[in-house]
């Protein structure tokens, strides 16, 4: 009798994406909400389109080469983003060390899925228009997190993203995806327009795609090898995992090509609708949830058919948040498949019941509990992201990088490359990339300052 086998291989069958779905699956884990938020923000304050033409460099300086070692090598170790290392050839250290990038996406997702659940709440109230009644959306925004409702949006987020995910692969997220992701760009095209017909507009068009070179510095290329980094789901273990999905036909550099051009369609498209709808009222370009969920509300307010379009907004988000939401999931997930042969109902249940109780910290955070609102100048929430966003992911990216490019005699033919595009791949992974992703890790962490 032969014993059977742990791991993706059990999760269904064989279960394997398709090859236009494992492509929108993992454009589906990148296009997250920072992207909307942050991207042009970043943009704005170092140089408009001068800073894209940089964030498009650190692209395919780090971001590429990097994205193809994590799916290589998933594809070749078939198994957990801890376990593939091992399975791939590689030695049980780096199974040790890949652990961490099944323990990021996990406390990741703690409080990204706190965050899906007030996209989905604002998409509600914009659209019944119960969001607009008030003129204080900052007085709304810091009411509604301060509260006990995030808690039942954030059971309502992991639970759609649960579902999905005890679906499987081809049933479930590929399908997920292949519904989500073509409805995001017909919101994205659809809100772009909206956005650029604005009164005063242009300015906000000119703000984003006039290149300022004078503002670039060595602190914008660092800002923009970082979110070329995280933009790419990178050192999380999501792409890992995804490429023990993959078929073994896929092309994994046409794959690499086509997520890196969605990421970056993705946040230029982003940023058309952000700057001229700030520009056209007068709204600072400001990053993170003060922008989304305080100024653009009242953007949406003073506008023709503004709660429509606001709710298509927040659509837009909470797509992006639950396509992200749901690689997350996977990564604890295929772990728990590999490691202990839990069934995958099992693993979905038992890890998005811990995935709701450890985020609850974070969910009260805001000023319910006030003992977690203030740990030595920020709460529970932001000092779980800086954790894990600024110090577990370039690690995580740093063993890709040191593992494909010194210890693992298997890249080539894993990542499928002609002889001239490898030897440029391994000396980026060798040479390159790991300088980058540590000057990343001391830059995001405050170690060095450059001016």
């Amino acid at each position: 009798m032969t014993t059977p086998k742990k791991g993706p291989e059990m999760s269904g069958k064989n279960d394997r994406f398709s090859s236009s779905g494992f492509i929108l699956a993992a454009i589906g884990s990148s296009v997250g909400l920072g992207n909307m938020w942050k991207f042009p923000y970043i943009t704005g304050e170092n140089g408009g389109a001068a800073f894209f033409l940089l964030f498009i460099v650190c692209l395919i300086v780090i971001g590429l080469p990097v994205l193809l070692a994590e799916l290589a090598i998933g594809r070749a170790g078939r198994g957990s983003a801890a376990t593939s290392f091992v399975k791939a050839g590689g030695s049980k250290i780096f199974g040790k060390l890949g652990i961490l990038q099944v323990i990021a996406p996990f406390l990741i997702l703690t409080f990204y899925i706190i965050v899906a659940g007030w996209t989905l709440n604002y998409a509600v109230q914009s659209f019944s228009g119960h969001l607009y009644s008030n003129p204080d959306y900052e007085g709304q925004f810091s009411s509604f997190i301060g509260g006990y409702m995030p808690i039942v949006w954030q059971a309502v987020a992991i639970l759609i993203t649960a579902f999905v995910v005890i679906k499987g692969i081809s049933g479930g997220i590929e399908k997920f995806n292949k519904v989500l992701i073509p409805g995001m760009i017909i919101l994205l095209i659809g809100l772009m327009i909206r956005a650029v017909s604005l009164p005063g507009a242009g300015e906000g068009v000119a703000f984003f795609l006039h290149p300022d070179f004078s503002k670039l510095s060595p602190e914008s290329a660092l800002v923009a090898l970082g979110h070329a980094f995280f933009s790419l789901s990178l050192g999380m273990g999501i792409l890992l995992t995804y490429g023990a999905y993959v078929d073994k036909r896929q092309s994994l550099g046409t794959a690499t090509l086509a997520i890196g051009a969605g990421d970056l369609i993705y946040a230029f498209v982003a940023g058309l609708i952000i700057f001229p709808t700030t520009a056209s009222f007068g709204i600072a370009p400001d990053s993170g949830p003060s922008l989304v969920f305080m100024a653009l509300p009242a953007a949406f307010s003073a506008m023709p058919f503004g709660a429509f379009f606001g709710g298509l907004f927040f659509i837009l988000l909470a797509i992006a948040a639950l396509t992200s939401s749901v690689s997350l999931l996977e990564v604890p997930v295929s772990f728990t498949m590999d490691r202990w042969a839990w069934s995958r109902t099992k693993s979905v249940i038992i890890i998005s019941i811990l995935v709701m109780l450890i985020g609850l910290p974070s969910a009260l955070s805001f000023g319910m509990v006030p003992s977690l609102s203030d740990l030595g100048g920020k709460n529970f929430f932001d000092w779980l992201d800086f954790i894990t966003s600024n110090i577990m992911l370039p690690i995580g990216g740093l063993i890709t990088t040191l593992f494909a490019g010194y210890f693992w005699k298997g890249a080539a033919e894993a990542a499928g490359l002609k002889s001239k595009w490898f030897k440029i791949w391994l000396f980026m992974l060798r040479y390159i990339a790991p300088i980058l992703v540590l000057l990343v890790l001391l830059h995001t962490t405050g170690i060095i300052k450059i001016d």
